[in-house]
């Protein structure tokens, strides 16, 4: 931009994906936040699926995408907004469809030397568990915890592989993963900066009260409990960090993501999986631990516009 122009950022939310209504509720806390920072112009635009020209159409010198799913956070937005001429916020299209992949996460996460559970793609057709119960079965390409079952017996291995393949009948084309359940305590570390530079901020851990962080405990129920900067044993905070920056490293994302873990009772930390876009909502965690940095959530968008801008 010139000298003496504002820039003005197009906020996108929304979505066609399953996580479209906390798409809706980070893109206006985007925005409002942009907006209340006063250094940037804000257009916001609710959209559904769009083509590169309806895209190219929307005003904006920069676009935030705070898009959760497939299609917003997987690729298809992404490569639409590459074949564009305006920078944008988050992964750029192979990296978004590496990060959405979750069985793809943990090849890329093994392959960098950071530990992660055993899983495979579960074939809908076969009845068999892979492995033995306990064990948690999810869509391979979802976020938010959409579709999570933890399954302890075989009843619920047997449920659970009802739903997924009655929720294949509803959605064509969803693959599903099982891997084994690893017990633990649940830490999660955001990661800021440009691709194969990005620095971790200070580790959340979850402690939801009904003992599994599933979309209910994260976004309808009020009763999860975030600590940041929990008390850890000695050296486990930085070896998360370090393994948080690996992964995104190997996985080639920029700009911002989310690293989830297990931390085993034996104290080591496991791979979950690593989200590209994650959520700006009151419970999101990203904000939650920029804030303990002192970057409060006009601070934090304010910083993820001039990454993309090479500021």
């Amino acid at each position: 931009m010139g000298a003496g122009l504002v820039t003005c950022v197009l906020v996108l939310g929304g979505g066609p994906d399953a996580e479209r209504e906390v798409s809706l509720t980070s893109s206006q806390a985007v925005a409002g936040a942009l907006a209340q920072g006063g250094r940037f112009k804000v257009e916001y635009r609710t959209i559904d699926r769009v083509t590169d020209a309806e895209l190219e159409a929307m005003p904006g010198d920069v676009v935030f995408p705070v898009l959760h799913g497939p299609f917003g956070e997987g690729g298809p937005v992404q490569d639409m907004l590459a074949r564009g001429d305006r920078p944008y916020i988050g992964a750029g299209p192979s990296a978004a469809r590496r990060a959405m992949d979750k069985m793809g996460c943990k090849l890329a996460a093994a392959a960098a030397g950071v530990p992660t559970a055993v899983g495979a793609v579960l074939d809908i057709s076969d009845s068999v568990c892979p492995f033995d119960p306990p064990v948690v079965v999810k869509p391979n390409t979802e976020g938010s915890s959409v579709g999570l079952y933890v399954c302890k017996t075989l009843d619920q291995w047997d449920r659970a592989h009802a739903a997924a393949r009655d929720g294949a009948e509803q959605h064509p084309g969803r693959a599903w993963m099982v891997e084994r359940f690893v017990p633990g305590r649940e830490l999660t570390v955001g990661l800021v900066g440009p691709e194969g530079a990005m620095k971790a901020l200070p580790i959340v851990e979850i402690r939801p009260a009904g003992g599994t962080y599933d979309y209910d405990a994260k976004y309808a129920r009020s009763d999860t409990v975030y600590v940041t900067d929990p008390d850890l044993p000695a050296g486990v905070g930085e070896r998360v960090r370090a393994m948080g920056e690996a992964v995104a490293a190997a996985m080639g994302v920029r700009h911002l993501a989310r690293a989830d873990f297990i931390l085993t009772p034996a104290g080591e930390p496991m791979f979950l999986e690593i989200n590209t876009m994650p959520g700006f909502t009151s419970t999101s965690l990203v904000p939650k631990a920029a804030a303990a940095t002192g970057m409060d959530l006009p601070d934090l968008c304010a910083h993820l516009v001039e990454l993309a801008l090479g500021a």
